[in-house]
């Protein structure tokens, strides 16, 4: 044990490891007058004992092994081919999925209990948007504990693994119910109609989706993140278009089987729909008690539910959106799910990325490094800066264009949708798909720093609401888009099919 200057006592514990795993604890000594002061950096804490106590700064520890293991790091000397070469593959999977979801909706939009009950196309953004508002969610919290060590152990692991499991559990089967009931007051409201047995439908249907396909997705993210850690890839590039891939796809086939089987049923066994809500509404006190007990997610528990409830109601209002519209244009089912994806998709990579620079600054909760000091900041800040943050965005919206075009061309040649892929369809849906991210993205970069500003974690309140966003203005773009090529005579019949 060695001592330098200040009376500080350094313990250096090498593993058998390579050369560039070297852990280190530090320990600062309290003296006589109360106060354990550590290194240049630290702060002083009081205590009544007079005598030596050791204390370990273990984030300072976990932030510092990081930065010696991690071979990818979030300062502003990563190159941006580095960010393109791991977001770029994530994303054309994750687009992939995204226009698989997008033939699924195309077919499904025919199925009767789309016709009779079509409330349910008021439900499709909003559990779509499950997978922004929990499993992108949990992989960014996953890929910033990872990023921070704190998935290096074993008991740790299993602890997070347990904990966001539960929580994404609890989360899901609330947001369901009242995603449903959101759909039941919208589709009523303007109709003057009022259905018990398609409320019940759209209820049971609503939390059975999104509690199968949160256990579901929420297990292949904690698989990612832990691969990713393993393998020296920064997980905050991969774990979330991950999940935008696998979540529209598994999400709407799941709403669309489970609604048909419980619309086929409705007519002989009524009591399906009530015992279904019942059972999960029953079980939100077990998943509660998990996660309560569970220091990874306590505070998650307590605080992570404004932006989920508020990101479910915007999701909502663009499913009343697209209710509207698809009933004038079939065409945009097809393609609704890939805007509204590639967008949310590539927002929370970025806020992703921002949340987890903010975690390894080494800064609290409440105050700003000084690279992000500015919570407002201009739209040629956001994407021009010198930091890695504008040089992420670049990248990003450099993607838009070139997998747009990769999506579009496999939706024509997969023979999806009811609209021809012209020339002039195609400027219109990518200027609406370049407006749609450019608009995230710059509100990514002041929304990260102003929910840290305000103690609130990033990593828990920004990509709900930034991937609820992305379906709002996505939907409303990709409708205008359609307006305009309408009344332009775009001389599509199957437009408005």
């Amino acid at each position: 044990m060695d001592a330098d200057s200040n009376g500080v006592r350094i313990r250096k514990m090498v593993p058998k490891v390579s050369e560039t795993e070297i852990e280190l604890t530090t320990f600062a000594p309290i003296h006589l007058n109360g106060s354990a002061c550590n290194s240049e950096h630290s702060v002083c804490e009081e205590t009544n004992d007079n005598e030596p106590l050791l204390l370990e700064r273990t984030d300072e520890v976990r932030v510092a092994r990081h930065r010696l293991t991690s071979q990818s790091s979030l300062s502003g000397d990563e190159p941006w081919w580095q960010i393109a070469l791991q977001v770029f593959f994530p994303f054309l999977v994750a687009g992939f999925g995204m226009v698989g979801a997008g033939m699924v909706l195309d077919i499904v939009q025919h199925w009767d209990v789309f016709i009779h009950v079509t409330d349910v196309f008021i439900l499709v953004p909003a559990l779509l948007g499950l997978k922004g508002n929990l499993e992108m969610t949990l992989a960014s919290r996953l890929s910033t504990q990872a990023n921070l060590g704190h998935v290096d152990s074993r008991k740790d692991q299993l602890e997070i693994i347990a904990g966001n499991l539960a929580l994404t559990q609890a989360q899901a089967v609330v947001v369901g119910f009242l995603a449903a009931i959101a759909a039941v007051v919208m589709g009523w409201v303007p109709n003057g109609q009022f259905n018990m047995d398609h409320a019940l439908l759209l209820c049971a249907s609503s939390v059975v989706t999104a509690s199968l396909a949160s256990l579901v997705l929420g297990s292949i993210m904690i698989a990612v993140v832990l691969l990713s850690r393993k393998c020296r890839v920064n997980p905050d590039n991969i774990a979330t278009p991950i999940a935008a891939s696998l979540g529209d796809l598994t999400t709407l086939g799941l709403l669309a089987s489970v609604t048909s089987l419980l619309y086929n049923l409705h007519d002989s066994q009524k009591w399906v729909a009530p015992l279904i809500i019942a059972v999960f509404i029953l079980s939100i006190p077990l998943w509660v008690f998990i996660s309560h007990r569970n220091k990874f997610v306590h505070d998650v528990l307590y605080d992570g539910w404004e932006p989920v409830i508020a990101a479910m109601m915007i999701s909502s209002v663009g499913g009343l959106v697209l209710d509207y519209t698809v009933l004038h244009y079939d065409g945009i089912a097809v393609f609704q799910p890939v805007i509204n994806g590639v967008g949310g998709n590539l927002v929370a990579v970025q806020a992703s990325r921002l949340a987890t620079a903010l975690h390894q600054s080494g800064m609290p909760l409440g105050k700003l490094p000084e690279s992000a000091s500015s919570l407002c900041p201009t739209p040629c800040r956001a994407f021009f800066g010198k930091g890695t943050g504008a040089k992420a965005a670049r990248v990003l919206l450099m993607m838009v264009v070139p997998g747009h075009l990769i999506f579009i061309f496999t939706i024509t040649y997969l023979h999806g949708g009811h609209t021809t892929t012209s020339v002039k369809f195609s400027a219109f849906y990518l200027a609406a798909a370049l407006v749609q991210v450019a608009l995230l993205l710059f509100i990514a970069s002041w929304m990260v720093p102003f929910a840290w500003r305000r103690k609130k974690d990033p990593d828990n309140v920004c990509i709900p609401y930034l991937t609820a966003l992305g379906d709002l203005i996505g939907t409303a773009l990709l409708a205008v888009a359609f307006y305009i090529l309408d009344v332009t005579g775009d001389q599509d019949t199957d437009l408005g099919d």
